[in-house]
């Protein structure tokens, strides 16, 4: 078997909306499309002695064990290997269930589509899924216990941390949108202008002078001295000289830590003589210059979290220990406290394992004891020399029983140092009581005090510790921080229309950030070139924290690969679905390519709208699986469909008597006629005004003015600056030359449409054949162009992507002979070359046609050239 590719869905895709995180690998059966389960000697056998997990896999069967039972009825390996990578994923600690597996559109190519929790795990999943599967064919031993172990290291090298993962999901439950900006924890919250961020516990809002303050416990012990708040005696030194004297002016017992350290690295606790206070130096100046050399405080260790100066949570925490029972080892006393099953690796469980390292062997020996002493019943052992969860610490929520004056003093503390999110450190014997009572202290103020105690306490009530960071970030109800989105399909006009609304939105003052196919603008600066209609382009503009208002168009070869970049959006617009780019990706007919296209209007807001074009069937049916507003366009304004949404109510954009008209209901809007719009041509290029009729609802929808809109159509000149590749006419003195982009028949014909109004004029047209559309397709380009023009120049694609040019050539010459086998046909392979010819050679009123794919050098070429003529240095068509 042979693994094609694998692609990871990051967003609403072709195959779930709902379901965002997926891996799609194109996986190749080989021979063993001949081979199904049930036609393999033991494979059944061995699949349930390998995975008896496998029971609960339903299948198509809807109960348990159905599964299996479609292994025994034969099913083709595609569908096995795609379970197996569910299961193997459940083993690692990433319980997840969603797959199918569906055919490429080739003998024995599949769609084997799976879910995951981390994207580098799914994708390892994936090709370990094939690996066992393989091994299980072939009856070979397997072990899986690499494979599970490198999951889960994989989730804990790339997941989000527990603190950040609770802020970023309830920052989704509540709607609010969210970016992860690097591999680490910092992420944004909300799109664009209204955006915050948060990088663990700390939050755009958070004071760099306080987390500054928090880092240095000198300072912090000082402002909290100075504020009379109870802090353990002690002095901070730099050299071991000055140890002796420190220790005899603090006294013992005492606890030396290094001032910049954090997670409890380097820090000794309860010394009692000189020697151990130098070994214990020693070791903090491993991590820090400055030693903090303090009194050691007796009693429990609490954490008080502080969130915009509230105390919302508090917990005991205990160091991992174990408590003997007069029988067992030390070291067996830890196997079993790890058979907890709230114990797992990292952080994928509510308690962590405790593992012996070097600083868990010291501590055992400085106890009295080795792993293999027994440790006599009911003492108590600690292995680490700090509380953390991490290390296998436990926590115990308090909240409920923490005394107003320390929840007073707590929140004095968190404006001392001036933390919006801080946890504050105590030991008291009593946390119930005063800490002037209990002669209890403060240790530590932390910046980004992890959340994970609080929220999985391993005894006590959890506490949503990240909903008041978010209210902080997002005070008013109901604010997701999202900015508008309008998202452009289709398969032709996307660009022109992402472009017109872009405009409109700039006329109306918003900041914009826009993605097309010839790259991404903010706020008109072409900051990324070429192809950008991915999710990666989408992101893009959405991280901006300049942009407040997004228009993105959305082509089927991101969607195909990764989804979309984004969860949902305002407005969802399809421009027409026609025949182009089949065959690739799987998808080989029109009605899979609507799907695709589809998954814009199904992810628009419930109060939103998706704007369909009616003169389109597959267009106009995806109005059915929508959970928003409809609105419709159409060029016939008796089209029975938009009469029909009319008599509901609804908004429809219509052209009509030459208008360019919004309807709401059956009261009609006139907002332009449609001569009047440059972009038009004066109403010659009837395809423009299809692109026209989606944008104006949208801004009519969006709140904007008719006569705004008016003024945008106006000002908006078709050009190679501000239309690149769209319609583009250079006007020389003795011929014109238009520069456009079609590349599909559904566009080629469009253009037809235009330059067939340019009656008296000797045509030429230059076109070239698309190395990854079908045969048939470009076909039907020489076909359509031998009507169109009086004389074709052949040139070839910068990219070929995948085709020779002499296959190019002879699909185009096929369409071509078909037609009209006399017109006059030239092959010149590179475009430069091929419009220098036309210009050379054209006659005087002729029209030159360029369908170019390199928009930009084409452009410069054809700007360089009506310049020379302008100054001129050249004249052209004298014949």
């Amino acid at each position: 078997m042979n693994i094609r590719e694998i692609n990871a869905m990051r967003g609403p895709n072709y195959w779930s909306i709902r379901r965002h995180k997926l891996i799609v690998m194109v996986l190749d059966l080989e021979k063993m499309e001949e081979f199904p389960s049930n036609k393999i000697n033991g494979f059944s056998e061995r699949l349930e002695a390998m995975f008896p997990g496998m029971y609960s896999h339903r299948c198509s069967k809807s109960y348990a064990g159905g599964f299996f039972e479609r292994v025994k009825e034969g099913t083709w390996m595609g569908h096995i290997i795609e379970h197996i990578a569910l299961e193997i994923q459940t083993m690692a600690g990433m319980d997840t269930g969603f797959g199918r597996t569906r055919g490429y559109g080739e003998v024995g190519v599949y769609n084997v589509v799976f879910s995951y929790t981390e994207e580098e795990v799914g994708r390892y999943a994936a090709a370990a899924a094939v690996r066992i599967c393989e091994a299980l064919i072939s009856a070979k031993d397997y072990d899986l216990d690499p494979d599970i172990l490198e999951m889960r290291v994989l989730r804990e090298a790339n997941r989000l941390g527990p603190s950040t993962g609770s802020i970023v999901e309830e920052a989704e439950s509540r709607g609010i949108p969210w970016i992860r900006l690097n591999k680490y924890s910092l992420c944004q919250l909300g799109y664009g202008a209204n955006q915050k961020r948060i990088q663990a516990t700390v939050t755009s809002e958070t004071s760099s002078i306080g987390v500054e303050l928090a880092c240095d416990k000198e300072d912090t012990k000082y402002l909290l001295q100075q504020a009379e708040v109870p802090v353990p005696r002690g002095e901070i030194i730099r050299n071991e000289e000055s140890l002796e004297g420190t220790c005899n002016y603090v006294g013992f017992p005492l606890v030396i830590k290094p001032i910049d350290g954090n997670h409890g690295r380097g820090i000794t606790v309860d010394i009692n003589s000189l020697e151990e206070a130098k070994v214990a130096f020693n070791e903090a100046k491993e991590v820090s210059d400055r030693i903090i050399v303090e009194s050691m405080i007796t009693g429990a260790d609490y954490r008080l979290l502080v969130i915009n100066n509230k105390l919302v949570a508090a917990a005991k925490r205990s160091p991992a220990h174990v408590i003997g029972n007069g029988k067992d080892s030390v070291e067996d006393l830890i196997i079993e406290v790890n058979k907890d099953p709230r114990r797992g690796y990292g952080h994928e469980k509510v308690l962590t394992q405790i593992t012996v390292n070097t600083l868990t062997k010291t501590i055992i020996k400085d106890a009295g004891y080795t792993l293999e002493s027994i440790l006599p019943d009911g003492e108590r052992l600690i292995l680490k020399d700090t509380a953390n969860l991490s290390t296998g610490g436990t926590a115990e929520d308090v909240t409920h029983i923490v005394h107003p004056a320390n929840v007073s003093m707590a929140e004095r503390i968190s404006k001392i140092i001036d933390l919006d999110i801080c946890g504050i450190d105590i030991m008291t014997t009593d946390i119930s009581q005063p800490l002037s009572d209990t002669k209890g202290a403060i240790l530590e103020v932390n910046a980004g005090p992890g959340f994970r105690m609080h929220l999985s306490p391993t005894t006590g009530l959890p506490r949503n510790v990240a909903a008041p960071v978010v209210d902080k970030l997002f005070p008013l109800h109901g604010d997701t921080g999202r900015i508008p989105i309008i998202a452009i399909t289709g398969t032709n006009g996307k660009t022109t229309t992402s472009r017109l609304i872009a405009h409109m939105a700039k006329f109306k003052g918003y900041r914009v950030g826009y993605t097309t196919s010839d790259g991404v603008y903010i706020q008109n600066r072409l900051l990324m070139q070429g192809d950008c209609t991915g999710p990666g382009s989408a992101e893009f503009v959405l991280r901006d924290p300049t942009v407040n208002f997004a228009v993105l168009e959305c082509a089927r070869g991101g969607l195909l690969r990764a989804g979309l970049g984004f969860k949902k959006c305002n407005i969802g617009i399809v421009t027409n679905v026609s025949a182009d780019h089949l065959g690739l990706k799987g998808i080989h007919t029109v009605e899979q390519l609507a799907r695709v296209k589809s998954v814009i209007p199904e992810t628009v807001l419930p109060d939103g709208y998706a704007i369909l074009n009616a003169d389109d069937d597959l267009v106009y049916d995806m109005r059915k699986n929508v959970d928003c507003n409809v609105a419709l366009f159409s060029m016939d304004e008796e089209n029975p469909r938009i009469k029909a949404l009319q008599k509901l109510g609804g908004v429809t954009a219509i052209y009509e008597n030459g208008y360019i008209s919004i309807c709401k209901g059956e009261w009609k809007m006139r907002i332009i006629r449609a001569e009047d719009v440059p972009l038009t041509y004066g109403g010659k290029a009837q395809f423009m005004i299809k692109n026209i009729l989606p944008a104006v609802i949208a801004g009519n929808v969006q709140g904007f003015s008719i006569e705004d809109m008016r003024a945008a159509l106006e000002s908006f000149i078709p050009s190679a600056q501000t239309t690149p590749g769209r319609l583009n006419m250079f006007r020389f003195k003795n011929f014109n030359m238009l520069l456009d982009y079609a590349h599909n028949p559904a566009g080629m014909n469009a253009l037809k449409n235009f330059t067939d109004t340019f009656e008296d004029a000797y045509k030429v047209g230059i076109i070239a054949g698309i190395g990854d559309r079908r045969e048939q397709d470009n076909s039907e380009m020489g076909s359509i162009a031998a009507t169109m023009f009086d004389e074709i120049i052949i040139r070839q694609d910068k990219h070929l992507r995948g085709k020779t040019e002499q296959e190019l050539i002879k699909m185009l010459q096929s369409g071509i002979k078909e037609t009209d086998p006399n017109i006059k046909t030239t092959v010149i392979p590179s475009e430069i070359e091929a419009i220098m010819y036309a210009i050379e050679n054209a006659r005087p009123g002729s029209l030159i046609v360029c369908c170019s794919d390199v928009v930009t050098e084409a452009v410069n070429l054809v700007t360089k050239l009506k310049e020379k003529e302008s100054s001129g240095e050249v004249t052209f068509a004298t014949k």
